[in-house]
């Protein structure tokens, strides 16, 4: 598989090329369940209520969940570091009438522009992979959850045993990168976004960096015979 350069400016500079074709992108990740697996991280919301901060809010589908479910009750700042694909988000917003309960932002999610206990909870979905600092991200979404607050991480992950570990691993490495270079025209995205999986593969390795970012009552459930999970933990 050809690699891609896993550096903060290639990583943005490649979202904001294929922010058109992301949507499709992620139904070919996730061999299609990702909207399925965005509703069972939601759920892990129930009981949250106020401001929800949703980081790596891409083209806004986790926001438009959150909202979706209990609109009445929540409000979502949506942040993402790729100008192409919040504005792809704000037109999604636009035209599901959205605009009063979903907020929408350029930012950092090293550095985010909030005060310490501005959200009752803080989400992230397939974007946690994306960034280097991955600790550093996840004390970030703490800081800005009250005590008692809620982190959740929907992410891929890679079967570590049986016969979806055979085949995700072929899907993954070979079919994807051509068929998505296919699709889209950009070989790289398609070399990147494989390539993320595998650097960071274990619920393990999610679930220490959760750990040292100060979670307690850390949880974690396996979708899809392990090809994404979503974990979630407590700020003491």
């Amino acid at each position: 598989m050809k690699t891609y350069p896993f550096n903060p400016e290639s990583i943005r500079s490649l979202f904001d090329h294929i922010a058109p074709k992301y949507d499709l992108l992620n139904h070919l990740l996730s061999l299609n369940r990702d909207i399925y697996w965005r509703k069972k991280a939601v759920q892990e919301l129930k009981g949250y209520e106020g401001w929800i901060l949703d980081i790596a809010t891409g083209t806004g589908d986790g926001a438009i969940e959150i909202v979706r479910r209990d609109g009445y009750l929540r409000q979502v700042f949506g942040i993402d570091f790729s100008e192409s694909m919040i504005r792809r988000a704000q037109k999604k917003m636009t035209r599901r009438g959205l605009l009063r309960n979903v907020f929408l932002g350029l930012g950092d999610a090293l550095a985010l522009p909030f005060k310490e206990g501005a959200f009752s909870a803080s989400f992230i979905a397939f974007g946690l992979r994306n960034i280097i600092k991955k600790e550093e991200a996840l004390s970030e979404m703490v800081r800005v959850v009250k005590r008692g607050g809620k982190v959740i991480v929907l992410e891929f992950t890679f079967p570590q045993k049986g016969v979806m570990s055979r085949f995700y691993s072929i899907y993954i490495k070979k079919i994807l990168p051509c068929l998505g270079g296919l699709l889209s025209g950009n070989k790289g995205a398609y070399a990147y976004l494989p390539e993320s999986i595998l650097r960071f593969q274990k619920v393990e390795d999610y679930k220490n960096l959760m750990i040292r970012a100060g979670l307690v009552e850390i949880k974690s459930f396996p979708l899809t015979g392990g090809i994404a999970s979503i974990l979630s933990g407590i700020k003491p």
